[in-house]
Formats: structure tokens, C-alpha cells, sequence
């Protein structure tokens, strides 16, 4: 005669372990092209903004602000030719339904009915934009100051205008970043998270079907490259060595004086 089956041997029974091991669904967002531009930009603009002063990094600081200018032009093209999920079209039409939010806020009866969400979208689509526009302007400035264009046209405005570029660059960022922490707090999960692992937690689809990780390499390659080959054209490489020395020497002999 056959033995019943026990408890522990039961199909609801044995499956119940390995539902609970089981990683939770996560859902792919954002491509890798999209993520590695940002992290080049933010870095090369960071950088940028470290080595504004000084002549000893001056081809640094330009040769990391060229890279931002292409950067944007690569943005521009994904966005435009790239997937529809990556496309510049969805920052526009979020950034179009201001109009319509704003008089959505003048009729509501009262703040609980506003649609909050989409005001802090609408924030991150400005921010991302105005990141997006200075590039030119900053850029701009940037070459005609190395240049010299200031003695051409006269003064130093182009170089203030550099700088105000810069500075307001860096508030847009940091705002940026406070907009990013307030809503990690608010909706208790990390917002920053997708644009690193491109994934986010729970069911559904992916919005991604296609990585695209070769992409992101080629884009990698090219910002190495280019800095490769700045740091080969220059003889004194993109930091330079003299003037650092000359700096080093120019030190100790205030500090020696200061002891006479």
C-alpha cells in the first residue's frame, strides 16, 4: 500500500521556501548610454569647476569643459535619434504641462488635492533642462576666454561671464541634488538609484528593451580618448609641472622670508 504524502512533501509546502528566497522584481529604466553620459558630465564638470583657478591646471580645466561640450552633443543626438525612452521629447513635454499645473494650482479648493508629483517632476525636467542650456554658454565663454577674444572686443566681461555661467551651473547642480535628497526622504526610496543601476524596485515591464552597454563603452572610450590626446598635444601634459614647481619654489620662499 502507498504511503500518503506528509506535510512537508506537499506542492504549497515545498514551494513556500523558495517563493520567500526569491529576489524581488526589478524593472530596467534607464540604458546604460543615458547613465554613462551623466556620470561623465557630472564628473567632468566637477572637475572643471576644482581646476577653474590657477594656470598650473588650466588645460585640465579646458580640456574637461570641451568634454562637457561633447557630451551635450551627444546627449542631443541620443535624444533626438535614440530610443523613445531616451528621447529629449519626453523632457519637453514634461516641461510644456508647467502652464497647465500652474492653473490646475490657482483653481484647486484646496493643497491636498494638488498633484504634487507632478510639481516635483516638473522640477527635475527644469533642472535637467537648464543643466542642459548653460552647456553652450559656458563652453562658449570658456574658449573665448583661453583665446584671448577679451582683447578683441575689449575688457573682461567675457571672463565674468564665464564665471557667472560656472556659479550658476554649480546652483543648478546643487539644487539638483537637494531636489534628489528631498524626494529619497519623502517617498522613502532612493530617486539617485536608476540613473546608477538603471533599475528600480517592483513589478511590470522593463522600459528598456535594448541596454545598449556597447554604447556606453564607445562613449567611455571616446571621453578617454580625447583626454589622451589633449594630455599628448601638450608638452608639458594637462597639468603643469613648471608651474606647480614654480608655485612649490614660490612658497618656500615666502616661508623663509617669514622666518627673517
Amino acid at each position: 500500500m502507498q504511503a500518503s504524502p506528509t506535510l512537508d512533501s506537499a506542492p504549497g509546502n515545498a514551494a513556500a521556501p523558495a517563493a520567500s528566497t526569491a529576489p524581488p522584481p526589478r524593472r530596467l529604466v534607464t540604458d546604460a548610454p543615458t547613465r554613462m553620459f551623466h556620470g561623465l558630465f557630472a564628473l567632468s564638470f566637477l572637475g572643471a569647476y576644482l581646476t577653474a583657478d590657477g594656470e598650473h591646471f588650466r588645460l585640465l580645466h579646458v580640456t574637461l569643459g570641451y568634454t562637457m561640450a561633447g557630451l551635450l552633443v551627444f546627449r542631443v543626438l541620443y535624444g533626438l535619434f535614440g530610443p523613445r525612452q531616451a528621447g529629449l521629447g519626453l523632457l519637453w513635454r514634461k516641461l510644456t504641462g508647467a502652464p497647465a499645473w500652474l492653473r490646475s494650482v490657482r483653481s484647486a479648493p484646496s493643497l491636498s488635492v494638488i498633484n504634487w508629483r507632478q510639481a516635483q517632476n516638473l522640477l527635475m525636467a527644469l533642472a535637467v533642462f537648464a543643466l542642459l542650456v548653460m552647456v553652450a554658454p559656458l563652453t562658449l565663454s570658456g574658449y573665448g576666454t583661453y583665446n584671448n577674444w577679451g582683447d578683441v572686443l575689449g575688457g573682461d566681461w567675457l571672463e565674468e561671464v564665464h564665471e557667472f555661467f560656472g556659479e550658476a551651473f554649480l546652483f543648478v547642480v546643487l539644487a539638483h541634488l537637494a531636489l534628489i535628497a528631498g524626494l529619497s526622504l519623502l517617498r522613502r526610496k532612493n530617486q539617485a538609484a536608476p540613473m546608477w543601476s538603471g533599475r528600480v524596485d517592483g513589478p511590470g515591464p522593463n522600459l528598456v528593451q535594448n541596454n545598449r552597454a556597447w554604447l556606453a563603452a564607445l562613449l567611455l572610450i571616446a571621453v578617454l580618448a580625447y583626454g589622451a590626446w589633449e594630455w599628448q598635444q601638450s608638452p608639458n601634459g594637462l597639468v603643469s609641472t613648471q608651474s606647480l614647481s614654480g608655485l612649490a619654489t614660490g612658497s618656500g620662499e615666502d616661508r623663509h622670508h617669514d622666518d627673517d
